[in-house]
C-alpha cells in the first residue's frame, strides 16, 4: 500500500491521521533562542502566550533533513511507494526538503513531493483524499494523476479575530492593524495560487463574523463535493464553533462535518479565534470571495 505522509501544516487531527495512517512531518518554530517542533513539543496555546508577551510572531521554519530522512527512511527500505504533501512551496521550503531526503536516500524513484499550493486543511482534504485512494489499493501513479485534478479545485479560506499576528508577521502594516481593532474588522483571507491574499471585510463581534462569513459560501459549498468539510480553528469558542458545525449539516451536504484545531505553524501567523472551512470543489469553476 502507498504511504502518505504531510508535513505538520495539514493541520489534521490525531484521530485522522490514525484512521489513515498517515506520517507527519513537522515544521519548526523558534520562540526566541528556542526551537520546537509542531505538533510534537508546542502547542498554540503556548505560542500565544508567547507571542503576547513578546510581542512579536514566532518565526517558523521547513522541517529538518535529518527528520525527513528519518521519516522516509523504512518506507524507502520496504521499496514501498511514498506520497509526501508539502505546504504551498511560496510559503515554505518544506516540499524541497523533502525531495533532498528522498535524494539522499536514493528513492526518488519511490518517492512522489506533491506542492499543495495551500495550507492548513485545505493540504488536509488532499491528504486525506489520497489516503482514501491508498486504502483503496491505488498506486502512487494513479493517486498523483488524481490529485492533480483535485488540487486547483481545493479552495482554503478563514477569518481572523485579530490582525495583530497578521501585523506582527509582516503580513499587513500598523496601520491597517490599528483599523481593524478601532472598527472590529475580521478580513477573510483566501488561499490562491498558493498564496494568501485578502478578500471581504466583515465587522462586528466574532461569533456574527463567522456566522456571516459561513452563510456567504453558502452557494460555494453547495458546489463542493459531499464527502466531506472541515472546520478548521486555532481556539474558537464553542458556541461558534457548534452553531458552525450545525448550519453545515443544516445544508444537506456533507457526509463529515469534520472539526480539527490548526497547528502551531498555522496559529503563530493567524493568531487565536481564526476559523476556517476549505472546500474540494467538483469543478473548476471559481467560488467567490
Amino acid at each position: 500500500m502507498v504511504k502518505i505522509i504531510s508535513d505538520s501544516t495539514c493541520d489534521l487531527s490525531p484521530e485522522l491521521v490514525n484512521r489513515y495512517d498517515i506520517d507527519i512531518l513537522p515544521l519548526h518554530i523558534l520562540l526566541g533562542e528556542k526551537e520546537y517542533k509542531d505538533g510534537k513539543n508546542i502547542t498554540p496555546d503556548e505560542i500565544f502566550a508567547w507571542s503576547d508577551a513578546h510581542k512579536t510572531t514566532p518565526k517558523t521554519s521547513a522541517p529538518s533533513l535529518v527528520d525527513a530522512i528519518e521519516i522516509l527512511k523504512p518506507y524507502v527500505e520496504e521499496k514501498r511507494e511514498v506520497i509526501c504533501f508539502s505546504i504551498s512551496s511560496s510559503m515554505s521550503t518544506s516540499g524541497n526538503v523533502m525531495r533532498l531526503a528522498a535524494d539522499e536516500l536514493e528513492a526518488s524513484d519511490f518517492v512522489t513531493v506533491i506542492d499543495s499550493a495551500n495550507l492548513s486543511t485545505g493540504i488536509g482534504l488532499q491528504v486525506v483524499e489520497a489516503a482514501v485512494m491508498a486504502q483503496a489499493g491505488k498506486s502512487a501513479a494513479e493517486i498523483t494523476a488524481a490529485l492533480e485534478e483535485v488540487r486547483p479545485k481545493v479552495r482554503a479560506s478563514f477569518v481572523v479575530d485579530t490582525l495583530m499576528y497578521l501585523y506582527r508577521g509582516g503580513r499587513c502594516n500598523a496601520v491597517a492593524a490599528m483599523a481593524g481593532s478601532v472598527l472590529k474588522l475580521h478580513p477573510k483571507i483566501v488561499v490562491e495560487n498558493g498564496a494568501m491574499d485578502a478578500a471581504k471585510k466583515y465587522r462586528g463581534k466574532l461569533h456574527s463574523v463567522v456566522m456571516s462569513y459561513v452563510r456567504d459560501m453558502e452557494a460555494d459549498l453547495k458546489n463542493a463535493r459531499p464527502e466531506r468539510v472541515f472546520i478548521t480553528h486555532s481556539g474558537c469558542d464553542r458556541k461558534i464553533v457548534e452553531d458552525v458545525q450545525a448550519y453545515l449539516q443544516s445544508l444537506g451536504i456533507f457526509q463529515e462535518i469534520l472539526e480539527t484545531r490548526a497547528g502551531g505553524v498555522v496559529s503563530s501567523h493567524c493568531g487565536p479565534g481564526t476559523l476556517g472551512v476549505p472546500v474540494s470543489y467538483t469543478h473548476l469553476t471559481l467560488p467567490t470571495t
